[in-house]
């Protein structure tokens, strides 16, 4: 059975509280950056991107890195990576940069997109926002802005769908896929 962790409306509002706690914690927009890891972080980037822009009436440099060639299971995990560009299209040295990524588990995927990040310059602060942290870290990262912490079982998923355009985001969720029982 799949257990919904967040819905469209609930996924609005922790997007509108952590473009809140990003903005307190950066004192300003001023240099302020943010940064998707491809694939799940794209969207919600743009979304906090779009809650900063709103409430603080600025304009957030945004960028995107793939960090396919960066993962230290690059070899065993990709064996028909599907890759996409990097785009930063700012300098973040000097910036407070926030990485943006849908689900945060091992630690792993975070760990590749800070060395992707700083093959294009050296930001002032990193910080990391998480629709959901999971728990089941293999790394000491932790996000510093959460929509919301849950305990997953072993082998459980957790999936975040977002759509890209306004128009999709009442079918927006989070949710706990369970473990598949081998037959």
């Amino acid at each position: 059975m799949t257990e919904v962790l967040l819905d469209a409306d609930a996924i609005a509002r922790a997007v509108r509280r952590m473009a809140s706690e990003i903005v307190e914690a950066s004192r300003g927009v001023g240099s302020l950056a943010i940064v998707g890891i491809r694939r799940g972080g794209e969207v919600l980037s743009v979304r906090l991107a779009e809650a900063i822009a709103q409430q603080e009436g600025a304009t957030i440099p945004i960028g995107l890195v793939d960090i396919a060639f960066y993962r230290d299971d690059a070899a065993m995990a990709l064996p028909d990576p599907k890759i996409g560009p990097s785009q930063v299209p700012f300098d973040p040295t000097g910036r407070d940069v926030v990485l943006v990524d849908d689900v945060l588990q091992t630690g792993r995927t975070v760990r590749a997109a800070i060395d992707c990040l700083l093959d294009y310059g050296r930001p002032r602060r990193i910080w990391l926002a998480a629709l959901v942290d999971r728990g089941g870290r293999e790394l000491p990262i932790a996000a510093d802005f959460v929509g919301r912490r849950v305990e997953v079982p072993v082998g459980a998923k957790v999936r975040v769908e977002l759509g890209a355009v306004a128009s999709d985001r009442a079918t927006d969720r989070a949710y706990v896929e369970p473990k598949k029982e081998r037959a």
